[in-house]
């Protein structure tokens, strides 16, 4: 490598330190709130903002069987999960603003693979892997306890 090379990648990576985010080393803990699957409560985290949905449930090694993370955005969108720096095998229900269940999916720990709701949803909700298909929770079931959106 010449010195160039190895100065300019010194300089990019000052640059990351400098203007970068507080890299996350470990899970994050935020307010729970308590959501119905028919007669299973559920206790989820609320990840609300950019942040927060950033770091999800990263780092993580174990969760409680009725525990999970809702993300709730501002506006419907399509959107899409990966796995990065989550050690726990997780599902994801996409979920419309009405508590609708659009799609489930089952996602692998420390992958980059794209999981994505089939249309546009305000809501994701990740539980431990085979939670929904334990308890017979598929897409089009309603969920209760959601925050209201506008």
């Amino acid at each position: 490598m010449t010195k160039t090379l190895r100065a300019l990648l010194a300089i990019l990576a000052g640059a990351c330190l400098a203007f970068g985010s507080p890299a996350q080393t470990g899970p994050q803990s935020l307010p729970k709130i308590r959501l119905n699957a028919g007669i299973h409560n559920i206790d989820a985290e609320l990840a609300q903002t950019p942040e927060e949905r950033e770091i999800g449930l990263m780092f993580r090694t174990s969760m409680g069987a009725n525990e999970g993370m809702l993300f709730a955005f501002e506006r419907l969108g399509q959107q899409c999960f990966w796995m990065k720096n989550t050690l726990i095998p997780l599902d994801v229900a996409f979920i419309a603003a009405d508590g609708a269940i659009v799609n489930i999916d089952r996602m692998k720990p420390q992958t980059l693979d794209g999981h994505c709701s089939e249309r546009p949803v305000r809501f994701v909700l990740e539980m431990n892997g085979g939670w929904f298909a334990k308890r017979g929770v598929k897409a089009g079931y309603k969920l209760k306890g959601l925050p209201a959106v506008q």
